[in-house]
Formats: structure tokens, sequence, C-alpha cells
């Protein structure tokens, strides 16, 4: 009867080609290739926990007096949101093993983001023709940002409260449109009652929808254009080397998905993350402290932390301190990654079609450029939780603030150099020098011929 039924379907749709096909699509043998697939199910997870978080909580600002098990805070003023996440934590059945796993998963998942992307800066992988990929990959990063600091900041806890009114201090500092874009965000002065619902919809309605667009693109992008794969023995710019789709590769993914699960599940389990009822509800006057953000919006943070005291006054208008290093910053940097396959194809004068990666040391100006951008974000986000330093290593915390403006002042161009000069020196002792260059022509048959370029 199945085959009947598949039968008529490819009678009428003609798929038994195109499934044949696809079933014997080779994709190579590596490990790192895996990580972009962590975050597919990392976002499948996100997608299942949070629906299930949906269903009981209340995006709502309004107030009401907290009566629930918890008993510390029996007759306080709280917001429906925020009594919703303790109803979510003490009340609703695996309400709390939910929310720690969809926590989790929010942080693997941008994890694995920037690590597929470090995989992809250093081997070469955005070169042509997949420079467009490489776009769509930062847009996942960014977006993955957004759903994260939208998340966390729905509970309306203390925390992510002063994390919002952070945010909002940046988003008002954008010279020009900042008033008009905050007002579009919390629909009034912060904070608003409607800042809760409208990250709401943000958070479980439009940026899913926009990242599981991207990923979709993504996907079909590697499809189309074949998966990228290390220079070895057997292997060149005109053909892929690795195992079937089906069985062997459909395996390997499915364990790693089954990994996925379990590991955000025992994370789920047995770390407890974000306990917003020892945070206590959000209140204006109010200020937690020690504290610090998640990871990912960290190296943010320590930048609002490091950055001048300076305002610039212009035709009327004040650009405020924070403007610098919470928005000028992060744009700079963004807009460099957008745009790096471009800059280096020509500051390099390579423009051919790459189908081999390369080694690390086989770039060494790529390589070094690299690391001293992680360095300076790693300096960035160390200074997210100076105060949390200072506290319990007993030390002022404006000499850590100090001690990390010089490192990031420093410490990245220590890093280019050092790099720069340990990768010739690697390449140049494994004799093999410089990676081929190559140049793919489209033959006759439709095909790529390679021809050696100087």
């Amino acid at each position: 009867m199945i085959q009947r039924v598949l039968d008529a379907i490819d009678e009428r749709l003609g798929t038994a080609h195109f499934v044949s096909h696809a079933l014997r699509k080779a994709f190579p043998d590596h490990w790192s290739f895996m990580l972009g697939e962590i975050n597919v199910y990392a976002f499948l997870v996100l997608v299942a926990t949070g629906t299930f978080l949906a269903l009981f909580f209340e995006p709502s600002a309004a107030k009401m007096t907290y009566a629930g098990p918890y008993t510390l805070l029996d007759g306080a003023s709280v917001s429906q949101a925020y009594a919703s996440a303790l109803d979510l934590s003490f009340v609703v059945n695996g309400g709390l093993f939910v929310r720690q796993v969809h926590h989790w998963a929010a942080l693997l998942f941008i994890a694995g983001i920037a690590l597929h992307m470090g995989r992809i800066f250093f081997t070469g992988a955005f070169r042509k023709p997949r420079e467009l990929n490489w776009v769509v990959g930062l847009s996942l990063l960014a977006f993955a940002l957004l759903a994260g600091f939208s998340g966390y900041s729905l509970p309306d806890d203390l925390l992510s409260g002063t994390g919002l009114r952070i945010f909002d201090s940046v988003v008002l500092s954008i010279p020009f449109a900042g008033a008009w874009l905050s007002s579009l965000l919390l629909d009034g002065s912060f904070p608003s009652d409607r800042m809760i619902p409208r990250l709401f919809v943000a958070h479980v309605y439009l940026i899913p929808a926009v990242i599981a667009a991207l990923i979709g693109l993504h996907v079909a992008m590697v499809w189309r254009q074949k998966h990228t794969q290390f220079r070895t023995p057997g292997r060149s710019e005109r053909h892929v080397v690795g195992s079937p789709l089906f069985p062997n590769y459909t395996v390997k993914s499915l364990a790693l998905m089954f990994a996925v699960v379990a590991v955000t599940f025992a994370l789920g389990a047995l770390v407890q993350i974000n306990p917003v009822w020892l945070w206590g509800p959000y209140d204006p006057s109010k200020v937690i402290s020690p504290a610090q953000p998640d990871w990912y919006i960290g190296w943010v943070e320590g930048a609002l932390r490091m950055g001048p005291p300076f305002a610039l006054h212009l035709w009327g208008h004040t650009i405020p301190s924070p403007f610098w290093p919470a928005v000028l910053l992060p744009s700079l940097i963004f807009a460099v990654l957008f745009a790096w396959p471009w800059i280096e194809a020509r500051v390099s004068g390579d423009r051919a079609r790459h189908e081999l990666l390369d080694r690390p040391r086989d770039n060494p100006l790529r390589t070094a450029v690299g690391v001293a951008m992680v360095v300076f974000a790693t300096g960035l986000t160390l200074a997210a939780s100076d105060d949390v330093q200072a506290r319990y290593a007993h030390v002022p915390v404006t000499a850590l603030t100090r001690l990390y403006q010089m490192f990031c002042i420093f410490a990245p161009p220590a890093a280019f150099v050092l790099t720069w000069l340990l990768a010739n020196d690697l390449r140049s002792r494994s004799g093999s020098g410089k990676a081929p260059r190559v140049r793919l022509r489209r033959n006759a048959q439709g095909g790529f011929d390679e021809e050696a370029l100087p």
C-alpha cells in the first residue's frame, strides 16, 4: 500500500529522481561541519519549549498582589508577567524544568552560531561564491542576539528590568531617531504598560519567523552551492568527497540531534539558571548589584562600562556618551564583518571561486585579524562583570575598569602581531607554503575546470 501511494505521488509530481539524487548527495566528513547542525537542533528545542512557556506566560505589565507559593513575596505588588513567571517555576508541572531548558538552549544556540561563524571565518569558507551565505549567517547571529535579549527581558524581574532600562537609554542616545525608536518599541516613555506585550510579540512571533526563514535560506544555499571541504589528497575544487546523505550522514545527524536534546535537558534539570524569584519584581527605584547579563550581550555591557563619558553637541542635538560604545562600536564591528568577504578579496586580489578551505596558517593576515577581534570581544565581556569580580577579589571596581580599558587598547594589536608571526612560521615549517590558488572556469559540459593562478 505504501509503495502504491509513493508511486502515485511520483507519477503526478516526478519526485523519484529528486529524492534519489538528494539521498546520494555527499557531505564532507569533519566534526567542525556539524556545528551548524547544532544550531538547527537547538532552535527546534527553543521552539518546542517556547511554545509550552507561551501557553502559561501572561505578557502584561498590569499590577497585582502576589499570593502564590513563594511566601517571601506574599503581599508584594508585582506585574502579571512576573507572577506568571513565578507560577511557571513553582505551580505549573514541569514549568521550571522547561524554563531552564529553554534558557540553556538559547545560550547553546547563540554559542553554536558564534562557533560556526568562527569556523567559516578562519577557514575562508565565506569566499566566492559563498559571500551571500556569510551575510545570511551574520544576520542569523544578529537576530539570535535580539531573540535572546527579548526573551531574557520578558519576566519583568529586577535584573531584566534594569537591562531594559539600559537598552532604552542606548536607543535614546541614537541621534535624531532615538526618541522615535524608543516610543515605537515601548509605546511611551520607560517603563510603559505596553513594553512587555510588544516584547512578547517580537520574541514569540516576529523574530523566530525571521530566524526560521534565515535558517531555511542558509540550508538551501549550502545545498545549492555544495559544501566546502578541507584540502586533502583526493579532493579538489571540482567535486565533494564525503558520506552520502542517507544513510551515513543521516545517522550521524540524528545522533547529534539526540545529543543536543540530551545536553539541554540535563542542564535544565541539574543546573539552575535565571532564578527570577531571587531578583524580585522590577522596581525603577532599585538596582541589583552585583549583576551581569547573559554572556552573549556582555560585550556590549562591557563596552558601556568602559566607554568614555563624552557627549557631543551638534546642530542643537546632543549625542550622549552611551552612543559611542553601545551603538557606534557594535555597528562598526558588524559592518566590517558583513563586508569582510569583499574586503579580503580586494586586499588579497583573490577573486577566484573556492571550493576548498584554508588552514588558518595558510592565511596569516585573516587569522591575525580574527584572533585580535576575539581578544577584543573577550576583554569587553570580562569588563561586563567587573562588579562581580571586584566583590569576590576585593579589588576596587575602578581599578578593574581601568585594567580592562588598557587590555582592550593594547591586547588586540599584540595578539594580531603574535598570531601573524606564528601563522607565518607554521606555514613556512610545513614546507607547503601558501595553498595553491586556482580559478574555476565553466566548461562546455556545464561543469568547472581548474586553472592555476600565478
